[in-house]
């Protein structure tokens, strides 16, 4: 296996990454859970106002017969979509399977004028036609594998790999 990236030095490429592809009018929503996290703390390194909005998969995953709703957070979208220029952040770009499920919730709050991805990291292994505008990060890892960023109590990021059930 390739060795892990340092989350935190990835972070500050995606901070990088999203002050570049911000317009003024950008909202920033992040995937629960770890997208919710990083949008958490760009919203206050970025210095915009207000709150992020953040979004879950859970209602529309091609999965939740055997999933379940997730405990993990809801969404929670504190501005109208409605022609709103969205930019997604999330941990982990893998199968493209979550941003497909993010996005049919999204669309069930409005119509966005436009939405943008950027991620940590995009591991490849697409299943759906899905990219990031930008990624701080390629990584390969067997399929076997499971990337996913931790958050300390300090509110420092990490990642971990498991092995996949």
């Amino acid at each position: 296996m390739s060795s892990i990236p340092d989350a935190e030095a990835l972070y500050t490429g995606l901070l990088a990454g999203a002050r570049a592809l911000l317009r003024p009018e950008t909202k920033l929503v992040g995937i629960t859970s770890g997208g919710a996290w990083l949008v958490e703390r760009l919203q206050k390194d970025l210095g915009l106002a207000g709150a992020p909005g953040v979004i879950s998969s859970a209602m529309h995953r091609d999965d939740f017969a055997r999933r379940g709703l997730s405990a993990s957070a809801q969404t929670s979208l504190p501005f109208d979509v409605n022609g709103t220029d969205v930019l997604l952040l999330d941990d982990v770009l893998y199968t493209g399977r979550t941003i497909r499920a993010v996005l049919n919730e999204l669309f069930d709050f409005g119509r966005p004028a436009c939405v943008r991805l950027a991620v940590l990291v995009d591991r490849g292994g697409r299943e759906l036609p899905v990219a990031a505008d930008f990624a701080a990060a390629k990584l390969t890892l067997p399929n076997t594998q499971l990337l996913a960023l931790a958050r300390a109590d300090d509110g420092s990021f990490s990642l971990k790999v498991e092995e996949s059930k």
